[in-house]
């Protein structure tokens, strides 16, 4: 084992995304690898993939990652497309999948090598992908969530990490947030209008105040942006992922062109909302 390399430690709310995942990318590859009138080619891509495998928080077990078990779908994909910033976890990757010629791996910054993949799964050479964008915080750029939005080939699983945001960028008091920051969260939003949707004006005895609005306030701002600036015609309402202190870690979205899908996604979280398992 590469002594370099440590596994990501998850929670249990991790755990039951990474099932999430597992049970849609099955039915997506199914749905896809049935259709008989158009032959589709349809392609996994996962941009931060990290090593393939987690240590459960719980158990202190190794839990498979979500390129394990895609890898592990049936029917497979046609191809799968895995990036990773830590090279000892795309190494780890690489060693895991062994000698199959249709997985590739990428160290790299995924706003970057997403541009060179997402050419290969174009809409009119039939072509079709789900990607997997989970960034451990405000680790993504809006273009390249917009320029999914506009091909209409792909679907997503996004995570929108309100932990992150709340931790440092949405200050009690707005004026003290550092300009960093505020360039991240403009950087992951695409523009400034997410200060709107954050704050509202408040007045006191010394005049008008920002005041921070609810994570679900924000959330659905968000969700309106997937809906009409990044083009997806399908977003539907994203599954609060809770800690076990039962606040919420991070909003994972889906977004996608395709009714069908949406109604597989909105399923699967009607059940862990529900129940809290899938």
């Amino acid at each position: 084992m590469d002594k370099s390399l440590r596994y990501d430690e998850i929670g249990n709310w991790s755990e039951m995304k990474l099932e999430i995942l597992r049970k849609y990318s099955t039915s997506y590859s199914t749905i896809l690898s049935g259709q008989k009138k158009v032959r589709l080619k349809h392609v996994y891509i996962d941009a931060f993939s990290g090593a393939g495998k987690h240590v459960s928080r719980e158990t202190g077990e190794f839990v498979p990652g979500s390129p394990v078990n895609a890898l592990n779908v049936n029917p497979p994909f046609a191809e799968y497309h895995f990036i990773d910033l830590d090279g000892a976890k795309v190494k780890a990757l690489a060693d895991a999948a062994g000698v199959r010629s249709d997985v590739h791996t990428y160290e790299g910054d995924c706003n970057e090598v997403l541009k060179k993949i997402l050419p290969l799964v174009r809409y009119e050479d039939y072509r079709r992908a789900l990607c997997i964008l989970d960034p451990y915080g405000l680790h993504l750029n809006w273009e390249i969530i917009h320029q999914i939005g506009q091909m209409k080939s792909v679907e997503i699983f996004l995570n929108f990490p309100v932990a992150d945001i709340n931790r440092n960028v949405l200050w009690r008091y707005a004026e003290k947030v550092p300009k960093e920051q505020i360039e991240r969260m403009n950087a992951f939003w695409g523009d400034e209008s997410w200060w709107n949707v954050a704050y509202k004006k408040q007045p006191t005895l010394f005049g008008d105040e920002d005041v921070k609005t609810s994570n679900e306030a924000v959330a659905e701002g968000f969700r309106a942006r997937l809906r009409d600036v990044a083009g997806f015609k399908h977003v539907p309402q994203p599954v609060a992922m809770k800690n076990t202190h039962n606040a919420i870690v991070y909003y994972l979205f889906f977004a996608s062109h395709n009714a069908t899908g949406e109604k597989i996604a909105k399923a699967i979280f009607k059940k862990y909302n529900e129940s809290g398992r899938v």
